[in-house]
């Protein structure tokens, strides 16, 4: 599970530093400030918690199921939340916008939600 946390805190890093970039230089000229704005949230949200994963991947031995709970919750909440972020902004600028990707967007932020209550509970844990 160690190496599943890594895995996905660089790869969620790197994406984010690709979509910041893209958002910052390409979508600058098409977007408006609010939805550029929220872009830039999903671009945070998601480095944010790739440095989570990382932190928790080389600090903890995750062999128990409530870490490996932790660390999907943060993947698949990064996935849910800022790529449905993503895709509301791109498909509002073109004026055909993903609805459906609405509703994903809380789902995704309750998950990241649960990831962090999830490791209060494993340094609670820790240090009995």
């Amino acid at each position: 599970m160690t190496q599943i946390a890594l895995v996905f805190g660089s790869l969620f890093g790197g994406l984010a530093v690709i979509f910041g970039a893209f958002g910052a230089h390409a979508l600058k000229k098409v977007l408006s400030d609010d939805q550029l704005k929220s872009f830039e949230t999903g671009v945070k949200y998601q480095l944010y918690h790739a440095i989570v994963l990382l932190i928790i991947g080389f600090n903890l031995e995750l062999n128990s199921m409530l870490e490996c709970y932790m660390v999907y919750s943060f993947a698949v909440g990064i996935l849910l939340f800022s790529f449905s972020i993503y895709g509301l902004v791109i498909s509002s600028a073109k004026h055909k916008k993903f609805t459906f990707l609405g509703p994903i967007t809380p789902l995704g932020g309750f998950l990241l939600i649960i990831g962090w209550g999830l490791l209060l509970v494993v340094i609670l844990k820790a240090g009995n």
